[in-house]
């Protein structure tokens, strides 16, 4: 690692001459001083508002038909919100009409599911692993924050208060009409129990993760077995490197995978009447990986975390492997056995680094998983036969004998292939239909790598028998990758279908429709759109223009909910009815049907921003977003800051409405600054080859387009104060703001960064060699990019960089700070540095929340 210390600077990427201090001009503007308390008061004002609308919205919505004709609702929609008055996301249900009165608008009642139950637990406490599961969702809620559902029985299974629960409504049950009380699920494990999930095949069986390993439980008659023996359960992390069923920390921050384990759909019966049930599951050796400990010394009575963190170059072993349960008819387990592949995982899919998704076809014949060589350039889908899995007990003898005893057609097949020279952004649209002949199978999926913009196909592979699994024993070459009889392109153009972060597509086989989520109408808003996957033409928008909308779509393609919004209009969710033709099924118009939630109020101080979009000298369309200050006076120059993030995966300029996470920059704007975010190159939605300009050089690019644009700005709104701009951002946004002032600290006055990366040497796997290659072979793009190895160029003035980061943090480790202050005092140059002892990657604590926004109020009115 500390050869990254070592490296030797590479030339100046553009002009870094010293800020020429000027004398006050008349035509200045400048920002009212106030004390640290007039702060305080200030920053209590804009986060009351925010906690008002925060997360208040209902989400993970569940339609449910409702078959009794006589009754006056149409469906039951269950959901996860924070009812009014209370603090705690809760599990909640409302009933839709089947008519309503088109005059009045309908707001739906939000009912409690459960009686007075507390989710959070006592003194919101968290354990160590919902902790960290909480920072890679991102989640700012508390009490229940997901939940699974069965739909055929009516079961619901989540966690809360450290435990795990369940209830019934719906199904073959009924539906009920009061809250319940939720029946706690008793188990004989120590510690926590993790990512609960309901056996789609048999609803009385329910798996977890305990400490690192898969159990089963059945919750009709308690019984409970641990499936998978890979934790010992030693307190000391470098002798226990192996788990069962657990998204690994990489997997989850930078795969957005948080599950290592796949319940069969197909529960098959027996003569007896018993069953065989099937996990497909992921195993994990870190024992090459790093580990790391984090510890504050404000936390006097918790030991320091110690984690196995793969920063680049570390490596890990993974594999696939299969969990099979035989209960008898009472749903007594009679048997439970661990199966693995009859040939070994690299043998198979040499090359492979990463499991990125998995699961399996609706059938349970085929479990299918997607796989990512380490460059991430290659991607394939595979599907393998629960057949191709032994008895994982079996000896060197048995196990010859296993291989010469496959059948042919049972082999894994590589039904799909993605190649490309940038990198493959895993997405998450798999749709499988039900075979109808052995020999092929079709399926819905997004490619990205083919146009370099991310759209829907409809593809069928032959499952041709390559070859019989015991020719591996023998020196021949051997290949699953199946021919591809038909690929039909169902959408395209310059513009995105939504694939990443959850997102999802609703598929109705009756009518040959996909309902899809994409930018096609403007890369700024987000819409539903509906096309034919049998004989693709027309796409259709579904959603009203002007807002960017959020949806989720009923089971039985009826009717559709929006959570939307612009930069003007808080969030509101209507429900929508699709209305028309059934024999025109593309062409249903959307009827409001229904509210969730009308739009709270805006702050009395609220402007929204404006979006401007600049021809940039790269040759693309750049957009950004301009805060105006509120107090504007003719011929005055604000001080301005450019607020920033500019890495990949993130698009921070559209059209929904910004006065829930970016409250402060309106706050900002009120005290008389003006506020430029820009998305530049690097950024997403905007295809491959807009998001690819950071490919092998992160750190070199992204500043041209975003001085690029407060220069367009300048000229264009006269009051930017050019000689008065500060650069700001968190994580990617901190590294790009500190490269803001090492190469333009003529443009920028001061620098405000938040836990950044400052060597790219110390940042995890997945996500630096996606963008950056191995160190080995990108060893000028690791330098130029690296902050701490530049400091000699950045200015020698005090108090034009202040550094923030949590100590505890855990993806962006304080080690990046630390070896940054480390370099500036060897340099001998100024800087300020806040600490949060507390606070991981994302500040949670409110008053470590509040103490930031003055800390950047302060400094900016004390400095810029």
């Amino acid at each position: 690692l500390f050869a990254a210390v070592r490296m030797t600077a590479v030339d100046d990427i553009s002009d870094s001459t010293e800020v020429v201090e000027m004398d006050d001009v008349p035509s200045q503007f400048f920002v009212e001083k106030h004390s640290w308390d007039g702060l305080r008061d200030i920053i209590h004002g804009s986060r009351k508002y925010s906690g008002m609308i925060i997360n208040k919205a209902p989400h993970d919505f569940q339609f449910i038909q409702k078959h009794d004709e006589s009754g006056p609702h149409s469906h039951r929609l269950y959901y996860l919100g924070m009812p009014y008055g209370s603090r705690e996301n809760s599990l909640l249900y409302s009933e839709i009409p089947k008519k309503i009165r088109k005059e009045a608008l309908l707001v739906l009642s939000w009912k409690q599911m459960l009686d007075h139950f507390q989710a959070t637990p006592h003194h919101g406490v968290y354990s160590r692993e919902e902790e960290l599961l909480r920072e890679r969702k991102r989640l700012g809620v508390f009490g229940i924050t997901s939940y699974d559902y069965h739909t055929q029985s009516g079961l619901f299974l989540f966690q809360a208060s450290n435990s795990l629960f369940y209830c019934r409504d719906g199904g073959h049950n009924g539906f009920i009409g009061a809250p319940m009380k939720p029946v706690e699920i008793k188990t004989q494990c120590s510690g926590i129990r993790m990512d609960p999930k309901i056996s789609p095949g048999d609803p009385s069986f329910i798996a977890f993760i305990n400490n690192n390993d898969l159990w089963v439980t059945n919750i009709e008659t308690g019984e409970e077995r641990r499936l998978t023996f890979c934790h010992k359960g030693l307190n000391n992390v470098k002798e226990d490197p192996k788990s069962a069923g657990v998204a690994t920390f990489v997997i989850q921050e930078e795969f957005d995978r948080f599950t290592g384990y796949w319940w069969s759909p197909a529960a098959p019966e027996d003569a007896d009447g018993g069953r065989t049930l099937q996990l497909l599951y992921e195993e994990v050796d870190e024992s090459e990986v790093e580990i790391i400990h984090v510890s504050s010394p404000a936390l006097e009575e918790r030991k320091a975390d110690v984690y196995r963190y793969p920063r680049t170059g570390n490596h890990k072993h993974t594999l696939l492997k299969l969990a099979e349960i035989q209960t008898d008819q009472h749903g007594k387990i009679i048997s439970a056995q661990n199966k693995e592949l009859v040939l070994p995982f690299t043998t198979l899919f040499p090359g492979v680094e990463y499991i990125a998704r998995a699961g399996w076809t609706r059938d349970g014949k085929f479990a299918w998983a997607v796989l990512l060589d380490r460059s991430q350039q290659k991607l394939q889908l595979v599907l393998l036969p629960p057949a191709l899995f032994i008895a994982a007990s079996v000896d060197d003898l048995q196990w010859e004998e296993h291989v010469e005893a496959m059948p042919e057609g049972v082999q894994p097949f590589i039904v799909y292939e993605e190649l490309t020279d940038i990198w493959i952004n895993v997405h998450d649209i798999f749709y499988p239909f039900i075979q109808t002949t052995n020999d092929k199978i079709t399926f819905l999926w997004v490619n990205e790598s083919q146009t370099g913009f991310c759209h829907l196909y409809r593809i069928t592979s032959l499952l041709q028998p390559g070859f019989k699994v015991s020719d591996v024993l023998f020196p021949k070459s051997y290949d699953f990758k199946c021919p591809i009889e038909e690929e039909v392109t169902l959408t395209s153009g310059e513009w995105e279908v939504l694939a990443r972060h959850g997102s999802k597509i609703w598929v109705n086989e009756e009518t040959k429709l996909v309902y899809f989520q994409g930018t096609k109408d403007t890369p700024l808003e987000h819409h539903l759109y509906v096309v034919s996957y049998e004989s693709p033409g027309e796409t259709v928008r579904l959603t009203k223009p002007g807002f960017s909308h959020s949806c989720s779509v009923s089971q039985n393609f009826d009717m559709f909910i929006s959570h939307y919004s612009n930069v003007s209009t808080p969030p509101c969710v209507h429900v929508y009815k699709l209305m028309g033709s059934d024999s025109d099924p593309l062409h249903k118009e959307p009827e409001f049907w229904a509210s969730m939630m009308e739009a709270a109020g805006c702050p009395a101080d609220y402007v929204p921003p404006e979006i401007f979009s600049f021809p940039a000298s790269s040759g693309f369309q750049i957009y950004g977003m301009l805060y105006k200050p509120h107090n504007l006076k003719p011929g005055k120059k604000h001080p301005t800051i450019l607020f920033v993030y500019g890495g990949p995966q993130v698009q921070l300029v559209n059209n929904s409405y910004k006065g829930v996470k970016y409250l402060r920059l309106n706050t900002l704007a009120s005290l008389g600054y003006a506020v430029v975010v820009i998305d530049g190159r690097g950024s997403c939605q905007r295809g491959l080859k807009f998001e690819g300009a950071l490919k092998n050089k992160m750190g070199q690019v992204e500043i041209e387009d975003q001085v690029e644009g407060l220069q367009y700005v300048a000229e264009n709104y006269k009051f930017i104060d050019m000689s008065r701009v500060a650069i700001h951002g968190w994580s990617y946004g901190g590294f790009l703001s500190l490269m803001g002032l090492i190469h333009r600290p003529n443009i920028f006055k001061v620098a405000i960064a938040g836990a950044p990366v400052t060597v790219w040497m110390a940042y995890d796997t997945g996500y630096t060699e996606r963008y950056m290659d191995v160190p080995e072979n990108n060893q000028q793009g690791y330098e130029a990019g690296s902050v701490a190895l530049h400091v000699d160029k950045l200015p020698n003035e005090p108090n034009r960089l202040l550094i923030l980061h949590g100590f505890l943090d855990e993806n962006v480790h304080f080690f990046h700070t630390n070896f940054l202050v480390s370099q500036l005092i060897r340099a001998g140059k100024p800087y300020q540095l806040q600490i949060y002892p507390n606070e991981r990657h994302s500040i949670r604590c409110p008053e470590s929340g509040e103490h930031y926004e003055i800390m950047l109020l302060y400094f900016l009115q004390q400095h810029l």
